[in-house]
């Protein structure tokens, strides 16, 4: 016997390598960590540069810097109060957004009539840049939360209208014929087969109109707005505090990395019978 036996009521047990590899396979295993490599390398770079004056730490501070201005702003207050306003009017016009592209998308993939009704005026509405709205928005709307949620909700819509109706007319006709033997209703037809199948790629549109959503409320905060994330950066700007219009710029990229966690997790959930190649 080898001093590496144990034994168990006076069997002699010899471990097997394999089961403790597969034990500690979730614990010692970096492949969920590998994603956060880069990001780090970037970090530290950045670092690096600033530390040694190749760039200019005054216009680019260090991320240090940048750590203890973040700290500052939340001590004070004035960062948790930006991200509570910025966050309702992300989650106020990106449900009405929702809730009006899901609409028109599912009105439009379903009906010939609700495609010629509704799709030209989407696609035109499509290549309208935000900035070219906010004004318009402010002079029909004043400069309260009707503007910005509005704003919101149109950069939501149009992704979403765009992905439903593009999934809906990609589903294979032989389900729609088979659901039309069987005597299924139109609305049934709708969210029974339609709406399902074209589950994917609607999920897709909603992590693109999400990442829009973020871009929109900081086009509407950065104009006439007096709180949010973008009204800090702006004030920061106006001040020429480069770190706290960093802080800005990082808490923008946080929320929209969460946000699409998110919808990465739900599209996990709602399309776990799916085997795709995942590379």
């Amino acid at each position: 016997m080898s001093k590496n036996d144990t034994t168990l009521s006076g069997v002699y047990i010899t471990p097997q390598p394999w089961r403790i590899r597969t034990a500690l396979k979730p614990v010692v295993s970096w492949r969920h960590y590998r994603p956060w490599l880069s990001t780090l390398a970037l970090l530290l770079a950045w670092h690096f540069l600033s530390s040694f004056n190749v760039i200019n730490s005054r216009a680019f501070p260090d991320p240090t810097q940048i750590a203890v201005t973040a700290w500052n702003l939340l001590l004070d207050g004035s960062l948790p109060d930006a991200v509570f306003t910025s966050l309702m009017r992300v989650i106020t016009g990106a449900a009405l957004g929702i809730a009006f592209g899901l609409s028109l998308g599912v009105a439009a993939g379903f009906s010939k009539l609700g495609e010629d009704l509704v799709d030209k005026p989407m696609q035109m509405l499509r290549t309208i840049p935000f900035t070219a709205l906010v004004p318009l928005f402010i002079l029909w709307f004043g400069i309260d939360e009707t503007p910005k949620i509005l704003l919101v909700a149109l950069g939501v819509a149009v992704p979403i209208y765009v992905n439903t109706f593009g999934g809906i007319r990609n589903v294979d006709i032989k389900l729609i014929e088979v659901a039309q033997i069987a005597r299924m209703s139109r609305f049934a037809i709708a969210t029974g087969i339609l709406l399902p199948a074209a589950l994917p790629s609607l999920l897709i549109g909603l992590r693109f109109a999400l990442g829009l959503a973020w871009i929109a409320v900081i086009v509407a905060e950065t104009v006439g707005a007096n709180s949010g994330i973008g009204f800090l950066l702006t004030s920061a700007r106006q001040f020429v505090r480069a770190d706290v219009m960093l802080v800005c710029v990082c808490l923008y990229a946080v929320l929209g990395l969460l946000t699409d966690y998110l919808v990465r997790a739900l599209e996990h959930k709602l399309l776990a019978w799916r085997t795709v190649y995942t590379g």
